[in-house]
């Protein structure tokens, strides 16, 4: 029975405006990537693939191992809809996949991570307890013993937490760290010398602007140059800047697990950096932050969760790419200008900015300081 074990994927959402969709056939790009891999292991018996998208749930049926199994997003519930899966293959292992996930993962880390998860009872492998998107775990009847998370968030913990698994982090590499999430880790992947041939290609198709990029790699390859990162950034991601790159780092961490731990749905989340600009503003704002730094990151969910901003998927991925004309939310229009027009290179994005967009970006240029 340890060697039962299936691979499980999640793909669904509506998106609406063009933008949208041309991050999505990147996104559908790379899960179909790593769907071969998946296909390559001999440890995994079957493929699960979860989506709404009839395009992607066409190519994925004609796959080896591969079963598409169609959900409608209204009224969809990720616990549930797991509960189901385990319910009706009865694997011992199960090795989750966010859809849009991991485009440089490798087979020999997928084959290692199940190859740990088998050889071990009651316990679970994830690349992140905070917010996780990749979990292997054994037994995956487990699941029946705890309240199913409403999202994959908070997977990993609810596993550990509630179920009685123990847990691990799996070793960080750019493979596991790395995700797509907003526009601007598509447009770290886009000018990374890692990125494969048939996700290069899709990513084409995206309105990508790699200047403001090129000019945050120049700092990032400086001596000692003053780099500040906000948002929810953790310590292996400081660890590793500082064995790699050689900065002056000026980071700000805050509300790390707001999704996994129900903050940001309660509206629980509060930061000092928002805060500080009820306080003072926006616009002091970054004239403080071009006083103190060369370079920025910023995680800028936390800020709308802190502003309980109730933005569209469009108006974040607008303000990631720096789009502030286009923009009509006032508080957003007017921080995303603020961003632009900073003296010195503002990165926007989400948490995986400020952990695998960085980390990928110091793996690409360590060889160069």
């Amino acid at each position: 029975m340890k060697d039962n074990t299936i691979a499980v994927i999640f793909e669904g959402g509506e998106p609406l405006s063009k933008l949208e969709k041309s991050l999505n056939n990147v996104c559908h790009t790379v899960l179909l990537d790593n769907m071969r891999k998946l296909m390559n292991v001999d440890d995994i018996r079957e493929i699960v693939v979860v989506t709404n998208y009839h395009r992607l749930a066409k190519k994925a049926g004609k796959m080896d191992k591969v079963v598409v199994q169609d959900v409608q997003t209204k009224g969809f519930h990720f616990g549930e809809e797991l509960l189901k899966i385990v319910s009706e293959y009865k694997p011992q292992n199960l090795f989750y996949l966010g859809g849009a996930s991991f485009p440089l993962i490798q087979e020999k880390e997928i084959k290692q991570i199940i190859s740990a998860v088998k050889d071990r009872d009651n316990f679970v492998y994830t690349n992140n307890p905070q917010s996780s998107d990749l979990v292997a775990f054994t037994p995956a009847d487990a699941l029946f013993n705890m309240q199913p998370p409403a999202s994959d968030n908070s997977l990993a913990i609810s596993l550990r937490d509630e179920a009685g698994l123990t847990m691990e982090l799996i070793p960080y590499s750019k493979g596991i760290i790395f995700d797509l999430d907003t526009p601007t880790d598509f447009l770290i992947l886009g000018a990374s010398p890692y990125v494969e041939k048939s996700t290069e290609k899709a990513l084409r198709e995206v309105p990508l602007n790699y200047e403001l990029l090129d000019k945050a790699k120049e700092v990032l390859c400086g001596y000692y140059r003053d780099v500040a990162i906000v948002g929810r950034v953790g310590a292996p991601l400081i660890a590793y800047l500082n064995n790699n790159l050689k900065l002056r780092l000026r980071i700000f961490s805050e509300e790390r697990g707001m999704k996994a731990l129900g903050r940001e749905t309660s509206g629980e989340v509060e930061t000092l950096i928002g805060y500080f600009i009820e306080e003072f503003g926006i616009s002091k704002f970054f004239k403080y932050l071009e006083r103190v730094a060369e370079l920025a990151f910023i995680d800028t969910r936390v800020l709308f969760a802190h502003f309980k901003l109730d933005l569209q998927a469009e108006e974040r991925f607008l303000s990631d790419m720096g789009r502030w004309q286009e923009l009509e939310h006032p508080w957003l229009k007017e921080f995303t200008r603020a961003a632009v027009e900073c003296e010195i290179p503002v990165l926007l994005g989400g948490h995986s900015l400020v952990s695998g967009g960085l980390w990928l970006l110091a793996e690409e240029l360590k060889m160069k300081v």
